[in-house]
């Protein structure tokens, strides 16, 4: 309506123009314009002085002028610039939410499988839990989380299980594993697999050479980053012994070396150098990490823990940004033995997808920290198994028997799938295991001849299936390599038949509780294989499966799932 009304006011200034101009010509006398065409406009005529000499030549003069000025304003009235300046309104409200460019890895969820036609599933360990704490956040700020930050097997591998250790560290880990029905399906029973690692007390840890690399950017000045990162770091310095030694690397624009190996009893120097650390500037990751590996490597201790820390939003913008480049550079710099955890921070524009895929590269693990309790979790209660490895390349294969297994699925572990081939070849890079960590891995299972099968059979393929041989579910095979070996060792379970626990009843509380959390990272994610079991059945089965809870983080869960129900409204449980 503004524009309109500037046009009209262009017209009607123009037939001003064209009025004056007429009454300067040698023609004819023109009749007097209308009354209302001689008010329309809103430029008044010069004030007449009382000394001007009234001549013709002089009106002329003056109504020369007067129409010069005139179809000045009418140009200026009605440029771009004049109309947007009448156009914009003094009281314009600019969106009050800001941008959000979180980077999640789009993955599809395992499909179900016949043991006829694959029988053989292959992948590789995952000892992260960055994904479990993302959940939470979206979750406590009054959101679902978007599908792709729910990885399932970080969900469950958040928590810690009574599995039995190791009789001795010729054999690193222990095997663990438990069929019953599954919660969600009654014509399914759930294999459980679990490992745990031999632990070691923090004290008796070797020395270890850690390289804190700190984003400093602008984009780390929110609360939730540099404050709370600075506070987080804080909490494992005060854990560190003499033989121990820190440096510490900062990146924004650009790199520098703010702290040089400082033993870890110099706890002053330490915490000084991280109270010193302020927030500005743009963002270059690569060149930050190219900087810590060359501390690392400058205070490598042998047969010590040698480790970059990378503390971050992940929002690399200048320097090296390609997220294959960043995670090559990662893959080439393990090889002098610096392993690499990721420690992430932040909303808005958090790159879960690098964090998570630069930790796996580089030999290491990936946490997210939403709250100090969480980096009191990974890097004070959970240290040993946060800084030590005790088993590398870790590689498991189960082949299913197609006499007892009708179907099966991997819940999780999309993105850690091996070829089969991969199992065997020790190039192949795989998940490492940290002193005393647990980890799990739970398969659906529909067991021959039973009801609730998925797949169709072929119509022009006939399955064979060897006779006999019923006595065994499946085959588990693993393999490690020592820390110091690049040569796998294998070991191999065979799974009885007469181990399926026909009565839930009956199953141990840790093996309800996983099936609990595995049950909601699914209906996170839509809920695909889930059927009617929602959020109320969830929190049933975790309620009576909570065990020993000493730091309360299955009470927390809980909370969870209570939380996400009243967010949810229905809407994901009913796309499935």
């Amino acid at each position: 309506m503004i524009a309109f009304d500037n046009l009209n006011q262009g017209a009607l200034l123009a037939l001003a123009v064209f009025w004056l101009t007429a009454c300067t010509s040698s023609g004819p006398a023109l009749n007097p314009p209308p009354q209302e065409s001689t008010t329309s406009t809103a430029v008044s005529p010069p004030p007449v002085r009382a000394d001007e000499p009234r001549t013709s030549d002089a009106l002329v003069k003056r109504k020369q002028e007067e129409s010069g000025r005139i179809a000045h304003e009418a140009k200026s009235a009605t440029t771009p610039s004049a109309i947007g300046a009448m156009a914009m309104p003094h009281d314009l409200r600019y969106p009050s939410e800001p941008l959000n460019r979180e980077n999640y890895a789009h993955f599809d969820d395992n499909p179900v499988k016949r043991a006829a036609e694959q029988p053989v599933s292959t992948f590789s360990i995952d000892v992260d839990t960055g994904a479990y704490a993302n959940v939470r956040r979206f979750l406590n700020q009054g959101s679902l989380p978007v599908q792709d930050a729910v990885r399932v097997e970080e969900m469950i591998n958040y928590f810690s299980y009574d599995y039995p250790l190791p009789k001795d560290k010729t054999r690193p880990f222990s095997v663990t594993t438990e069929i019953a029905p599954t919660p969600w399906n009654k014509d399914s029973v759930l294999l459980r697999v679990g490992f745990k690692g031999y632990d070691i007390a923090a004290q008796k840890l070797p020395p270890a050479n850690l390289v804190f690399l700190v984003d400093v950017s602008g984009s780390m000045m929110s609360p939730d980053k540099l404050p709370l990162l600075k506070s987080g770091l804080k909490l494992l310095v005060q854990n560190l012994r003499a033989q121990d030694q820190v440096s510490l690397v900062v990146y924004a624009g650009n790199t520098g070396v703010v702290l040089e190996p400082t033993p870890g009893d110099q706890k002053g120097r330490i915490l000084a150098a991280l109270e010193g650390l302020t927030a500005g500037g743009s963002t270059n990751g690569g060149a930050g990490i190219k900087l810590a590996y060359t501390m690392a490597e400058q205070g490598y201790i042998k047969n010590g823990i040698n480790r970059v820390l990378l503390a971050t939003d992940g929002d690399f913008n200048v320097g090296t940004v390609s997220f294959e480049a960043l995670k090559n550079l990662v893959e080439d710099k393990r090889k002098t033995g610096v392993s690499l955890t990721t420690l992430g921070f932040g909303t808005g524009n958090y790159n879960d997808r690098l964090m998570e895929q630069l930790a796996d590269t580089g030999n290491g693990n990936y946490a997210y920290i939403d709250t100090l309790n969480e980096a009191n979790k990974v890097l004070v209660n959970e240290m040993s198994s946060t800084l030590q490895t005790i088993a590398k390349d870790v590689k498991i294969q189960i082949e299913f028997n197609p006499a007892v297994v009708a179907e099966y699925r991997l819940i999780g572990y999309e993105n850690r799938a091996l070829k089969r081939e991969d199992f065997n070849n020790d190039k192949i890079d795989a998940g490492d295991i940290g002193a005393g960590h647990t980890v799990t891995a739970l398969y659906e299972v529909t067991l021959a001849g039973g009801k609730g099968q998925k797949i169709e059979l072929l119509r022009y393929g006939q399955e064979t299936v060897a006779a006999g041989n019923k006595d065994e579910i499946a085959l588990l095979r693993l393999r490690y390599k020592l820390p110091d070996s690049d040569t796998s060792l294998l070991i191999e379970q065979a799974l009885k038949t007469a181990d399926v626990q026909r009565d839930s009843v009956k199953t141990s509380a840790d093996f309800r509780f996983s099936a609990a959390v595995a049950a909601f990272g699914q209906l996170l994610r839509g809920g695909k294989y889930t059927g009617d079991f929602g959020y109320d059945e969830v929190a049933r089965l975790a309620q009576g499966a909570r065990g020993q809870d000493g730091y309360g983080y299955r009470g927390e869960f809980l909370t969870l799932v209570n939380l996400a129900k009243s967010l949810d409204g229905g809407n994901r449980q009913a796309q499935r």
